[in-house]
This record gives C-alpha cells, sequence and structure tokens, in this order.
C-alpha cells in the first residue's frame, strides 16, 4: 500500500506511534512524549506555532491517558485549526508490551495499516511534507551558523527562536525540529543573515 502524503503535521503521544505512522503516511510527525507536554514548555510553543501556519492533525491512543493529552493540546490553540482523528477501541495488546494497557485496548501503533490509512485519506495530498523532504536545513548549518558546538551558541539559538515565536532555552536538536517545520531554507538564510551561495 503507497503512503499518503499529508500536508497537515500530525501529533501523536510516543517514538512507537510515531514509527507505526510512517509506515502508512509521509508527514511531519511529532510527539508528546507522553504527559512529557505538560512539562515541555519548547514542544507546546511548536505546536502553538504550527497552528498559526497549518492546521494541525491531532491522533491519541482511546484510552484515558490519550484523552487527557487531546484535550491539553485542545487548549492550546484554537479548536479550527485542530483535525481531530479518533481510532477505534480495539481489545488487545501490543507486541512489545508484556501487558495490556490499563484499559485493555490497543493503541495508534497496534493499528492495522488498513485502518490507520482509512483514517488519513480524505487529508491526503502535497503541501508541508513536500516542504519538510525539500528542505536541506541539517546540524551542518547550526554549527555553520554558530548555533551549536561554540560560545554564543545559546544566545544565538535565544534569538533565533524569539524571531519565530519561540520560547527561548530550546536545545539545538529542538530548535532544529521546529526551525524545519516552520520556514523554508531561504528564510531561515535570512533569519540568520547568511546568504544561499556560502
Amino acid at each position: 500500500m503507497e503512503k499518503l502524503r499529508i500536508p497537515y503535521p500530525v501529533i501523536v503521544e510516543g517514538k512507537y506511534d510515531k514509527q507505526r505512522l510512517k509506515s502508512v503516511i509521509e508527514a511531519q510527525i511529532i510527539t508528546t512524549d507522553g504527559f512529557g507536554l505538560f512539562k515541555k514548555s519548547e514542544r507546546a510553543a511548536l505546536i502553538r506555532a504550527l497552528a498559526k501556519k497549518s492546521r494541525i492533525i491531532v491522533l491519541t491512543d482511546s484510552d484515558g491517558a490519550g484523552r487527557v493529552i487531546r484535550s491539553h493540546i485542545s487548549g492550546l490553540v484554537p479548536k479550527d485549526r485542530l483535525i481531530q482523528l479518533y481510532i477505534p477501541k480495539i481489545p488487545g495488546r501490543e507486541r512489545r508490551k508484556p501487558a495490556p494497557s490499563a484499559e485493555g485496548t490497543l493503541g495508534v501503533e497496534g493499528m492495522e495499516t488498513g485502518i490507520l490509512h482509512k483514517l488519513f485519506l480524505p487529508y491526503a495530498g502535497s503541501g508541508a511534507a513536500d516542504m519538510m523532504a525539500q528542505n536541506p536545513l541539517s546540524k551542518t548549518d547550526f554549527y555553520i551558523d554558530g548555533l551549536s558546538g561554540g560560545p554564543e551558541s545559546k544566545k544565538k539559538r535565544d534569538a533565533l527562536a524569539g524571531k519565530l515565536g519561540l520560547p527561548t532555552g530550546m536545545s539545538a536538536n529542538a530548535l532544529l525540529e521546529a526551525v524545519r517545520l516552520l520556514c523554508p531554507y531561504e528564510k531561515y538564510l535570512e533569519l540568520v543573515g547568511r546568504r544561499k551561495e556560502e
């Protein structure tokens, strides 16, 4: 089955959910790290910033924890910027887990390909996925521009974060992910004051 190209960022709970979706869709997939979203201001700020540029798809597990995380995301951004997708409640246990979840149902990572494909099919198209695929921004750019590996790197990252409406204090990796999602390569070069041919 061919992967669906989804033009909206997709938010899921954990890395195994992300891995599962990557076998079904091509998209920008962001994890909340479970309840980590409640503690990580940079992740919440990234979601808010993304919502200003595009609608966002939210797909959490169908259990109580998934509902709490979904509710928290709904409180971060206007409801009209969210596309809420829901997996069915299917009894079972994920293969990597020794026991079923507290509610005895499968999470996103346990869903069959056909179910996930059907969920995302109405939203397939080009757009954000293409921008992400074409954006060559890498850790090398951050090093060249002094955003990592230097004595002034934190200060420079904070300055760039401020220009994009993101919080200060972000790690190089977190900021790199956010910048790749939020702006094209040319815009990044403009923000850091570097010419493309350099």
